[in-house]
């Protein structure tokens, strides 16, 4: 558990629990999932022992559970807010050890950029004076959002104009924006692995089999797709909700809820653009697939095209060949010592034109697809 007494003019922390709040600043308390679940009895005596109310035992189960989707809800004292963040990690969770980190990674399908991606929730409880964030076992946001606090209440980073968070709410946006650019730094590898096999689906002299990390990369892309939609409906409704909010003096007044909600709408574009970029992969993947099929059928076409070209030469060479053939005693040239050249020279001449038409007709060339 890191606790953190946050000023405007620094940063301390500590790593227990204060008896009452200080004058000015506020708190943050970070602990880890199953952390919170031994220490919740500590934590909800010190909310109320700082002025605040205790978490309803709803949201305590909510923020335990390590399964569960994006969401915000809303008390009179506090604000809950779940945001499953989409990251670089290796990290999973047991489901019977919540917040324990498994020695071993739980197997997933898809390109190795996909599998790298945690997707365990991070839960926040907003107190006027108050933030208490429960994060999964070996977080690395947690770490550095911490490292990055301490070094924006230096000297030298007040001087270049860079503040800290003026109340727990702003804290909390800034996390979840550095969660949702957490994938923003993911995409690029992504796309390039996509990219890749689309060339090798429409290579045509590839025989791509790789069919299994594809379904499994569409099939993650969904599972995206959905963990995205589900943050965008809960910084709406928290947008919504903050929408209600008067100003005071935990707020920062009218400016300071001002900025509150330009800060809350700059996550919501960000994780806009992380569903359409989620969305864009997925479309791809499916339209190299189609593609891929369809330069097949124009192969295949291609082939059966050659064939049937082929076919139609020696149709009138077989027939030549099947008159000579019969068994009557009077056929003409049959037994002159010149008709075999005639014939010959028949099926040869006859070969050549149809193959010199059906050339021209483009039915003996490749498609430029190919």
């Amino acid at each position: 558990m890191r606790i953190f007494h946050i000023q405007s003019t620094g940063v301390s922390e500590s790593d227990a629990l204060p008896e009452r709040l200080a004058d000015k600043g506020y708190l943050w308390i970070a602990c880890g999932r199953r952390e919170f679940e031994l220490e919740q009895t500590r934590i909800q005596t010190t909310l109320q022992s700082l002025g605040a109310s205790a978490l309803v035992d709803l949201h305590v189960a909510d923020l335990l559970n390590n399964q569960l989707p994006s969401h915000y809800d809303y008390t009179s004292q506090y604000d809950v807010l779940v945001f499953r963040r989409l990251a670089a990690g290796h990290s999973e969770t047991d489901l019977t050890q919540p917040g324990a980190v498994l020695t071993q990674s739980l197997k997933r399908g898809g390109p190795p950029v996909l599998r790298r991606i945690d997707t365990s929730p991070v839960g926040f409880a907003v107190f006027d004076r108050v933030l208490i964030t429960v994060h999964p076992a070996g977080c690395l946001v947690l770490d550095q959002y911490a490292t990055r606090l301490k070094s924006s209440a230096t000297a030298a980073s007040r001087a270049a104009g860079v503040h800290l968070p003026p109340n727990p709410a702003d804290l909390m946006l800034r996390i979840v924006n550095q969660m949702v650019d957490g994938y923003l730094e993911l995409r690029r590898e992504l796309t390039r692995q996509l990219d890749h096999w689309q060339a090798e689906l429409l290579h045509p002299k590839t025989r791509f089999s790789n069919w299994g990390s594809l379904l499994d990369a569409r099939i993650s892309l969904h599972q995206l797709d959905e963990i995205c939609e589900d943050q965008r409906s809960a910084i709406q409704d928290w947008i919504e909700a903050l929408a209600t909010w008067e100003p005071n003096e935990h707020n920062g007044g009218h400016r300071g809820l001002e900025l509150l909600k330009v800060r809350s709408r700059d996550v919501l574009e960000h994780i806009e653009r992380v569903v359409h970029h989620v969305r864009r992969l997925e479309q791809n993947a499916e339209t190299a697939v189609q593609m891929h099929f369809s330069a097949q059928s124009n192969r295949t076409n291609d082939i059966m095209r050659t064939l049937t070209a082929l076919t139609a030469i020696f149709l009138p060479l077989n027939l030549i060949a099947g008159i000579f053939g019969m068994n009557f005693e009077f056929i003409p040239l049959i037994h002159q010592q010149t008709g075999f050249w005639w014939a010959m020279g028949s099926m040869a001449l006859i070969a050549a034109v149809l193959g010199v038409l059906f050339w021209r007709k483009r039915y003996l060339v490749r498609s430029s697809s190919r």
